[in-house]
């Protein structure tokens, strides 16, 4: 409202100083009305705002991190997000050989890690941080079917936060993993650096974990029932490898 006062409030200027310089000055304006009662102005916020933290981010950004692998040799970067306060899911590729694990989120924040663990039978890897983690999600009540949609969170090519969505194309065998069974199989566009990423329902909650992209683009996921199935018993994981 005060921008548009003061762009009206211009506008009366010109009209005066065009007006004087032909020698007439313009008649006073009618005095304000006091007894006006301005209406409420509508509410510029977007549909679900309530999900918005004060710097515009929702909750499915809030919950995914950024993940570096400092190894001995190489850095490489990917994802993950959070499943409770201090509990991360990544893949094991994105954990295996570091000398150091640095962990950021959606605003910048460091977190410092404590421990990480990963899994034989799938490419899943468990993180422990000392510091809190801002956001995380609902895992959903079981996995998703052909034609179901989806959205992919993370950080490909270790850059910005990205969202992509995409659909359930079906199952498949696992190509990289053979031990771990049927995989699902989306159209959500990933890149290098997506690994670890939370696919989530159209409600928000986890249904897979990315791991991989096919060579005719298509993303593989870990599904929830397997994650949920490891994450249930403590002997699915095991200190994570470093390169020191």
């Amino acid at each position: 409202m005060r921008h548009r006062l003061a762009a009206a409030c211009g506008a009366a200027v010109v009209v005066a100083v065009t007006t004087a310089g032909c020698g007439v000055l313009p008649p006073l304006p009618e005095p304000v009305p006091v007894d006006i009662v301005p209406t409420v102005a509508p509410s510029l916020a977007p549909e679900g705002a309530e999900n918005l933290s004060p710097d515009g981010f929702d909750a499915v950004e809030r919950m995914a991190v950024r993940i570096r692998n400092v190894g001995c040799s190489a850095l490489s970067t990917g994802s993950g997000f959070a499943i409770d306060e201090h509990t991360l899911i990544t893949n094991k590729h994105v954990v295996a050989d570091s000398a150091e694990l640095e962990v950021s989120t959606y605003d910048g924040r460091d977190i410092a890690v404590d421990t990480a663990s990963t899994a034989a039978l799938a490419d899943l890897a468990v993180v422990r941080t000392e510091d809190p983690l801002p956001s995380y999600p609902d895992l959903a009540e079981g996995d998703p079917v052909a034609g179901d949609p989806v959205t992919v969170v993370g950080y490909p090519e270790g850059g910005a936060l990205t969202v992509t969505t995409g659909t359930v194309i079906g199952t498949a065998h696992d190509p990289l993993n053979a031990n771990l069974g049927e995989v699902l199989v989306t159209d959500a566009p990933v890149e290098p650096g997506s690994s670890g990423s939370a696919a989530l329902d159209e409600e928000g909650h986890v249904i897979g974990v990315v791991y991989a992209k096919t060579a005719d683009g298509q993303s593989l996921l870990v599904p929830l029932s397997t994650l949920q199935q490891m994450l249930d018993d403590d002997a699915s994981f095991t200190p994570a490898a470093t390169c020191n």
